[in-house]
């Protein structure tokens, strides 16, 4: 059974026999981790977010940039530029070594115990389901392509039955835990890595040359597209706000640049790499249906093999998103072990896949609302990183996990002020500038479409935390020192 409870805010370090190894049930939750316990390389997590980051998603994302009506240049250039925010996912790992708790319980700091489970526990949870439904539901739909494929009858037996066995892989690996996503990791890599380098030789082997979009943008209308299309690659990095979960397990004394470096690498490269072939990819066939219309560019006995590659690139990007999104279920203050609270994110989120398969429409709602929620994750890691520099990466593990109002992070009545109104100033602001499929914002309609929605956002949150920094409790304001133990 995980210790659930919050640790006292100056318990003694234990001398704890390490007890997280692969293939066995994750014992610890959002529970600080004792030195004893600490382990492995900051080179482990570049292979944690490349196996959960080799994903069809990508490859959609960058063909979107060619249907938005940019040249293969231009799209190359807005890929790298939006998934450059990978760095801000790189820096929020570091303080998952520094304090030995996921980014969840770190939010306290900023929000305080009382306004950290509205404005990052339970905001992050309620995404998290939705990606993992989203998640489920695309993986679903590529696995009966590929049943299709292998001359089966797809009816709903079978897609029952393919829905339950992706959903059985992505929850029982998050069920184990933390060494276990470590080891399957390196494995998820290769096999995914392989057949995606292969999709790419073909998808390079058949580029057009010569392609130029019709008609050519110019000016205004190419400024605005392009910020366009750099909040919609933006938006993937914008979501991973959870970077110190997989990094708390390293030893105190590991180099933060390197944490940091890795996390941000195994991000971007392959979001880059995949994106980059989904441009090239658009200069030959139909991006609107990319998941069909690649058939016409891949040798028949390769396309199955493509389609596996989606159902198993969606089951490990789920991977990371149910372990968060689990813990996050605990920062809320709900008192089960993290193994549980991950299988009641396996009955809301698969409750939801269930229901976005099955139900007219449902599926591309719950993406538009997805849509809006780069305006809250933009200023959310904008007030965390600002955080992370006002502190100096100074984060105590267990004065973090003290939530009676005595404890340095109660703040007023269990709220920061300085955290609550720069998200939330953050957030409208960056409402006002969002331009979705569903919804134009009052800016972004007066500047012809532009969406500054990810630079807006983060901008004034970060501005406003500052400005409020020194209206913070007084006892908030005392000097943190680096935990010794």
């Amino acid at each position: 059974m995980e210790n659930t409870q919050s640790p006292p805010a100056h318990r003694p370090a234990q001398q704890a026999e390490p007890h997280d190894f692969p293939g066995r049930i994750e014992a610890r939750g959002i529970d600080w981790i004792p030195p004893a316990e600490r382990h492995g390389h900051p080179r482990e997590l570049f292979w944690v977010w490349l196996a959960a980051n080799i994903t069809y998603l990508y490859f959609v994302l960058g063909g979107t940039m060619i249907l938005l009506g940019l040249s293969v240049w231009q799209s190359l250039a807005v890929v790298v530029a939006g998934n450059l925010l990978w760095l801000g996912v790189g820096a929020l790992a570091v303080t998952g070594p520094t304090s030995g708790t996921p980014g969840v319980v770190v939010s306290r700091s900023m929000f305080g115990i009382r306004g950290n489970r509205v404005l990052s526990a339970g905001t992050g949870w309620a995404i998290g389901v939705a990606y993992e439904a989203v998640n489920l539901a695309l993986g679903s739909l590529a696995g009966f392509a590929l049943a299709d494929q292998l001359g089966l009858s797809v009816g709903w037996p079978v897609k029952a039955v393919i829905l339950a066995l992706i959903a059985a892989v992505t929850f029982t690996v998050s069920v184990y835990g933390h060494a276990t996503i470590v080891r399957l990791s390196t494995w998820f890599s290769a096999l995914l890595g392989l057949v995606m380098a292969v999709a790419g030789a073909f998808v390079i082997a058949h580029v057009r040359t010569g392609y130029r979009p019709v008609p050519p943008l110019h000016g205004t209308h190419l400024l605005s597209t392009a910020l366009i299309g750099f909040t919609i690659i933006a938006s993937n990095p914008l979501s991973w706000g959870t970077g110190a979960d997989y990094a708390r397990y390293l030893p105190a004394t590991v180099s933060k640049p390197r944490v940091m470096l890795f996390t941000a690498a195994g991000g971007f490269v392959p979001a880059v790499v995949l994106a980059g072939l989904g441009v090239l990819a658009g200069t030959r066939i139909d991006m609107n249906d990319p998941q069909t219309s690649i058939a016409q560019i891949v040798p028949g006995w390769f396309y199955p093999l493509f389609l596996g590659v989606v159902v198993i690139g969606s089951v490990t990007n789920n991977i990371l998103t149910t372990y968060s999104s689990g813990l996050c279920l605990q920062a809320l203050g709900i008192r089960a072990s993290r193994s549980r609270t991950v299988l009641i994110d396996a009955a809301v989120g698969g409750g939801v896949a269930v229901y976005a398969l099955f139900a007219s429409h449902f599926l591309d709602t719950l993406n538009s609302i997805l849509q809006f929620t780069v305006a809250f994750l933009g200023p959310s890691m904008a007030v965390y990183i600002t955080d992370i520099m006002l502190r100096r990466n100074r984060y105590d593990g267990l004065e973090l996990h003290d939530e009676t109002p005595a404890g340095r992070h109660w703040y007023r009545r269990g709220v920061n002020p300085a955290g609550a109104a720069a998200l939330i100033a953050g957030t409208a602001v960056a409402a006002l500038c969002v331009n979705t499929t569903a919804w134009t914002a009052p800016v972004a309609h007066a500047l012809d479409g532009a969406d500054l929605s990810s630079i807006t956002g983060p901008v004034t949150a970060c501005l406003v935390y500052l400005a409020l920094w020194r209206y913070r409790h007084p006892r908030s304001q005392q000097p943190t020192t680096q935990d010794p133990r």
